[in-house]
């Protein structure tokens, strides 16, 4: 059975039930406009029938346009309480102008009141999908107007079209303006809420880190996030590159020379640095280097030599950068682009979103040091309790089957299985010690021996219990030692479980990191007749304390697959 693809992306449970959140808050943002949608429908067909004098033009096609769009404004309304897909579409708010340029045709033209319908239209585009869909919507509604005014247009109604024209163009921009602020408002909430969680202690201070730095370059749709740090008592730098649309990042830092990390030190500690590179040299207020001055709280153009030499560094038209204050050292974090444009305001954002989240990766790292140092000392017992609880009774039993063998005659029979039985006792004592020697021992680079400890068990299973487990991994595995370390418990328990309840002669185990999961398939080959149901309850209880899931999938032919999957 091959390793499914269909599986959950990497999304966390918090993750899911924002988006679960975010969606219900839409439902009930379009039930909410739906409905004040037919209150403004009827409202009309109300005013045309108790004053039809008021308006020119009211005919027979005004009654039919007027009841076509309570129909509309009525079946989008049943939609909305559905929750429909295409109640939270855009189609609808074009269909709308669609409408109200009827309505306005056939209530007197540019003398109509009913204008003022449109205004419906572009504020609930600007405000439900932004700055773009409101400035489309806005000015289809002015060519709508246009048009319905040169269609019944005299002389005298000329000024008139004009005004009303220009008065629905500035609403609009500034209706669109305002419902872009409000959804980058929310995204920014929402990307601040997320950087300042503190992570899960398993995954230690480089995932966090990793993690915000992605974070922020998805918020800000730019090419690459660039993290350079200074130790104040090793006094090394460290370097960290996430790239846009690269997968497979390393969770780790690298350690640069200081003749390299100075020159993406170079603007001073204090600066908020944005620059745009110039359109042209007749252009200076739509680009250059900006820093934000904290004292007088002012912009102020500066550093302009040193900025386009960082954009030549960085291979960019526009960067934003803002310095680090640590306790333990300084730093200076880049995001980049080729394609988007910064502004003063993204700059500012980024600084509050570095005090907002070092801060908390600071403590989250002083916690990562006491758990590694509580972990020490008891790994230290452990080994301990291992040689004396352990590994002491597999020496008295081994010391005890030599006794056995020594007494034994040449020719007893049973000599050949008492030799099998020392041999298997001294390669578990032999074990015992190796495992005893890692938990005493143990440091943070466990990972490139991981596997090798995984193949010697499968070479045990092999030896002793003629089952041939192949191993293999996929890719590197960027996970910290204390999840490895529980990814070898839930590899021993699966071998122990085809060993113990199967009849089966092979098996593999295989291992990835791939969209944000950890993902362990151990299977074992069928004996030609139904598995049996059954759940591995430790293997199970191990993933779900790490936050993962377990499922076993059983073919016709016996087989069985166990799947684990743990995010990281």
């Amino acid at each position: 059975m091959s390793w499914r693809e269909n599986t959950m992306p990497a999304s966390r449970l918090d993750e899911q039930n924002e988006i679960a959140a975010s969606l219900t808050t839409d439902a009930a943002d379009a039930l909410m406009v739906a409905r004040m949608r037919l209150v403004l429908a009827i409202s009309g067909l109300t005013a045309i029938f108790i004053d039809p004098s008021g308006l020119s033009g009211v005919g027979h096609f005004t009654w039919l346009v007027f009841s076509g769009y309570i129909l509309h404004s009525t079946a989008i309304y049943i939609f909305s309480l559905l929750n429909r897909p295409f109640s939270q579409s855009k189609l609808i708010h074009w269909l709308d102008i669609c409408w109200y340029a009827l309505i306005v045709l056939f209530t007197g033209g540019i003398n109509s009141f009913f204008y003022l319908l449109f205004f419906f239209a572009i504020l609930t585009a600007s405000f439900r999908w932004g700055f773009e869909e409101g400035a489309r919507i806005t000015i289809a509604s002015a060519l709508m107007l246009i048009l319905s005014g040169l269609i019944t247009e005299t002389g005298q109604d000329l000024p008139r079209l004009l005004l009303r024209t220009t008065f629905l163009l500035t609403f609009g921009y500034m209706s669109a303006r305002w419902g872009e602020s409000k959804i980058e408002l929310k995204r920014r909430i929402a990307l601040l809420r997320d950087v300042s969680r503190l992570s899960n202690p398993r995954f230690g201070v480089d995932h966090t880190i990793t993690s915000v730095l992605k974070k922020t370059l998805a918020f800000f749709k730019g090419g690459s996030c660039i993290l350079v740090m200074r130790d104040k008592d090793s006094a090394t730098y460290s370097l960290r590159t996430i790239k846009e649309g690269d997968a497979e990042q390393s969770i780790n830092a690298i350690e640069v020379s200081a003749e390299a990390a100075s020159q993406l030190m170079a603007f001073p500690q204090d600066h908020i640095v944005a620059y745009t590179r110039l359109l042209g040299p007749a252009t200076p207020i739509l680009g250059g280097s900006l820093t934000y001055d904290s004292a007088s709280g002012r912009w102020i153009k500066r550093d302009e030599e040193t900025s386009q030499n960082m954009a030549e560094l960085l291979e960019t038209d526009s960067f934003i950068s803002v310095p680090l204050s640590l306790r333990k050292g300084d730093g200076r974090i880049y995001v980049v682009s080729r394609k988007n444009r910064f502004s003063k305001a993204d700059a500012l954002f980024l600084s509050h979103i570095a005090e907002q989240a070092f801060p908390v990766i600071e403590n989250i790292e002083i916690l990562d040091r006491m758990a590694s140092e509580a972990v020490t000392q008891e790994r230290k017992k452990i080994a301990l309790d291992i040689h004396d609880t352990a590994i002491q009774p597999y020496i008295g039993l081994k010391m005890g089957l030599s006794a056995v063998r020594n007494k034994a005659a040449a020719d007893n029979p049973l000599i050949e299985d008492i030799d099998k039985l020392m041999a298997m006792a001294a390669q578990v004592i032999g074990d015992l010690r190796r495992y005893a020697g890692t938990f005493k021992n143990a440091s943070g680079k466990i990972e490139p021996i991981f596997l090798v400890v995984l193949r010697q068990q499968a070479a045990q299973v092999r030896e002793f219990y003629g089952i041939d487990i192949d191993v293999s991994m996929e890719g590197e595995l960027n996970v910290s030692d204390r999840l490895i370390a529980e990814v070898v418990q839930v590899v021993r328990e699966g071998l122990s479980n085809i060993c113990k309840h199967t009849v089966a002669q092979r098996g593999s185990v295989k291992l990835r990191c791939a969209h944000g999961w950890l993902k362990i398939q151990i299977e074992n080959e069928g004996a030609g007749t139904p598995a049996a149901d059954f759940i591995p309850r430790s293997i199970t209880e191990r993933a779900a304390a790490l936050g993962g899931r377990t499922q076993v999938n059983s073919g016709p032919d016996g087989g069985t697959s166990v799947y684990v999957e743990i995010p990281v």
